[in-house]
């Protein structure tokens, strides 16, 4: 829509007047001679739209504008408390989570000392058992090693009285023997 200057306002003015009584009995509102009573009427329904606006509507305008105030700030109010809480329980959150941690490693660093106990109690059974079966293989290495080195001393006997007996052509003596061997380990010995 275009708004009208001033010498528009005056043009429009000027042909409506000229246009005569025709055109003021069809439109009153633009003939000239009314325009002070309707001026007057213009300000008694402006004040009185104005007090019913001032007195009924905008109070209660206000009302709402004001509840919707108090509701936000209570929301807010809410939001804060709300977080407030939320950050608490997320603190005791990563507390419990922390001791829990604490606790598990303790727990592991004990079942660790246990194991690493049972597992050094079992290797000191394992070590007295297998020293025990060495004594008792050395003790049965050297009984037999005994019994070998009497029997190799039999046999050295028996060898060196077939051997004396071959070179010399005649037996030797058991106990002569027996000496000459025990002698010559005796010096290897």
């Amino acid at each position: 829509m275009r708004t009208l200057s001033r010498g528009s306002l005056i043009g429009l003015t000027l042909a409506v007047t000229a246009a005569g009584p025709a055109l003021a009995a069809g439109l009153p509102q633009l003939d000239p001679n009314t325009f002070s009573p309707q001026l007057v009427w213009l300000a008694i329904a402006f004040v009185a739209l104005y007090l019913i606006m001032a007195k009924v509507a905008l109070p209660k305008v206000g009302e709402v504008l004001d509840e919707r105030q108090r509701r936000i700030e209570d929301s807010l109010e809410r939001a804060t408390e709300l977080e407030a809480e939320a950050r608490a329980v997320a603190e005791a959150y990563e507390a419990s989570l922390a001791e829990a941690r604490s606790r598990a490693q303790d727990a592991i660093k004990a079942v660790r000392d246990a194991a690493a106990g049972e597992a050094a109690q079992r290797q000191a059974d394992l070590g007295e058992k297998l020293a025990a079966d060495v004594q008792a293989a050395e003790s049965r290495i050297a009984g037999q090693r005994d019994e070998a080195f009497a029997g190799l001393r039999d046999m050295a006997v028996e060898v060196a009285r077939e051997a004396a007996a071959k070179l010399v052509g005649q037996e030797a003596d058991a106990a002569a023997a027996g000496r000459a061997v025990d002698a010559v380990l005796e010096e290897r010995g």
